[in-house]
């Protein structure tokens, strides 16, 4: 194999971080991961940086297990490599580039006075995991990190800086930093100057073009592996330094490249430890507090529905079973258990029976939640059978996603011609398709890469720097190039689906009371 004829993508997702390495035909030939947990710590989820240091290394060194066992040669250089992760959240550094307080995870909702007090200034919708929602409630705290402030930053950005020296994010990261004017492809002027305003009225002695992390278009290159880089990210020494770096990404511009899905009018929806769906459009809606707005890795304007919560309450109830199944000693493979299961959903009644689940972990804008508390619920005379118990499962992980899009879909009318689906809950072929056009309404597509995810997308993105012909549009080589010949499957739900899915919408709405007394009492 050619090393330098590949490219490396590499992304630190909400439970593993993992590890894509793709060959000239933009096809996976290696992967590597490593499990991983958020910890809540002080009321703040988080990640330690040992766990990020120690987890990145991790699942580099089983992604050079990988290639020594298919190919018989050792991982010393690839052609490019590049770093994505968790959308967004909180990573204040000092001047020598050390973080200043724990990462700050897209999970938290402890910004919900700054989200709401920058939505009105801005006249534009500022989400609470966003980092300038972060910067501003700390600020209203008064942190007495504040002073010693020299920049902010992702943990995509953090981990990129550490292997390149170079502090700088891709423009879909950037995004969620601060809002982007898609026109001028900078930083907001006007929105900047406001915040400068709140600034000087505090009294710190920093301006926010002075903590904003510089930002770079996909294709672009952003800085080269480093000597200190290499040794830190393959400590074994094998790896050698110099190999060119993309602009770090977050998991939403990784996930619209895994899915072709950079184009105007077209869409995607990531489902994993939490879903999102992204729509790239020709104009911006009106703000609503439930749509975000960021871009594709080339700036474009993208509408999204952001979820804190999907499959981790799948993945707790699939675990509490197959302890079952150990316990009566017919011990069984997880993912065998997954599918399973999964696969046993579509036997069941199509609005669940009167079963009915709350999957929030963690709080959720799109419902005005700030906590969260798994919830699963049934009236006396419900069908209380394991096909009801795993479909009501996976609609659950679907209903708030689908409120917000109702927003954008049917109040703001943005028109989709194509819409994607990819991550965990998509790996049952079938399934969870299913479920997600019944809940739209319309054709799901998958390809066959879809459980690839971010990290595939990640690597795309490398390729498309190292191999784009000059003047090729991300888009263009995408279509033309990488997804040309891609094998892809398009499912349309039954009506019976379609209404089944409405009619356990609308009784998750009616009762989302019982949620919120959760929330209150437990």
């Amino acid at each position: 194999m050619d090393l330098k004829r590949t490219a490396l993508g590499i992304e630190l997702g909400s439970t593993r971080i993992k590890a894509v390495l793709i060959d000239e035909n933009h096809l996976p030939i290696a992967q590597g991961s490593h499990e991983w947990e958020n910890q809540l710590v002080n009321n703040v989820w988080t990640y330690s940086l040992e766990a990020i240091h120690g987890g990145v290394q991790a699942c580099f060194a089983d992604l050079k297990r990988d290639v020594l066992e298919k190919f018989g040669q050792k991982l010393t250089e690839v052609g490019a490599i590049g770093i994505s992760g968790m959308m967004h959240g909180y990573l204040p550094l000092d001047k020598d580039g050390a973080p200043l307080t724990e990462f700050r995870t897209w999970r938290n909702t402890m910004t919900g006075e700054a989200a709401e007090k920058l939505t009105a200034l801005f006249g534009f919708n500022i989400p609470q995991r966003w980092s300038i929602a972060h910067l501003y409630q700390a600020m209203l705290r008064g942190e007495e990190h504040l002073p010693r402030l020299a920049k902010i930053t992702t943990v995509a950005g953090y981990l990129h800086e550490k292997l390149t020296g170079k502090q700088v994010l891709g423009i879909g990261e950037a995004s969620g930093v601060f809002p982007i004017d898609s026109e001028k492809m900078t930083y907001d002027a006007g929105m900047m100057a406001k915040f400068d305003a709140l600034i000087g009225e505090m009294g710190y002695a920093w301006r926010l073009r002075d903590v904003l992390p510089g930002f770079l278009m996909a294709g672009e290159q952003a800085g080269a592996l480093t000597a200190a880089g290499a040794a830190f990210l393959d400590p074994a020494g094998d790896l050698v330094p110099g190999i060119p770096f993309a602009p770090p990404e977050g998991d939403a511009g990784t996930g619209m490249t895994a899915t072709n899905s950079v184009a105007p009018r077209t869409g995607n929806v990531s489902a994993g430890t939490s879903d999102f769906a992204m729509i790239v459009v020709d104009k911006l809606p009106a703000v609503h507090r439930e749509i975000d707005m960021v871009t594709t890795p080339t700036g474009k304007p993208v509408a999204m529905v952001h979820c804190n919560n999907c499959t981790s309450d799948i993945n707790a109830w699939v675990g509490l079973l197959a302890e079952f199944a150990g316990a009566i000693g017919a011990q069984v493979n997880k993912g065998d258990l997954y599918t399973l299961l999964f696969q046993k959903a579509l036997e069941g009644d199509k609005d669940c029976g009167g079963l009915l689940s709350y999957n929030y972990l963690s709080g959720e804008g799109v419902t005005d939640l700030d906590a969260g508390r798994p919830v699963f619920a049934r009236t006396p005379d419900a069908k209380m059978t394991l096909a009801n118990f795993m479909r009501t499962h996976l609609l659950s992980a679907l209903a708030t996603l689908k409120i917000g899009l109702d927003i954008l879909t049917v109040t703001e009318k943005v028109p989709i011609d194509k819409l994607y689906g990819h991550g965990g809950y998509f790996k049952t072929p079938g399934v969870g398709q299913r479920m997600l056009s019944a809940a739209v309404g319309s054709p799901v597509s998958v390809m066959e890469t879809a459980g690839e995810g971010g990290p595939y997308g990640m690597a795309l993105l490398c390729a498309y720097m190292l191999w784009k012909k000059d003047g090729q549009k991300l888009e263009d080589y995408l279509n033309d190039v990488v997804f040309a010949s891609a094998k892809s499957s398009t499912l349309m739900a039954d009506e019976s689906d379609i209404q089944g899915f409405r009619a356990f919408l609308e009784q998750y709405k009616k009762s989302l009371p019982v949620e919120r007394a959760a929330i209150e009492t437990m």
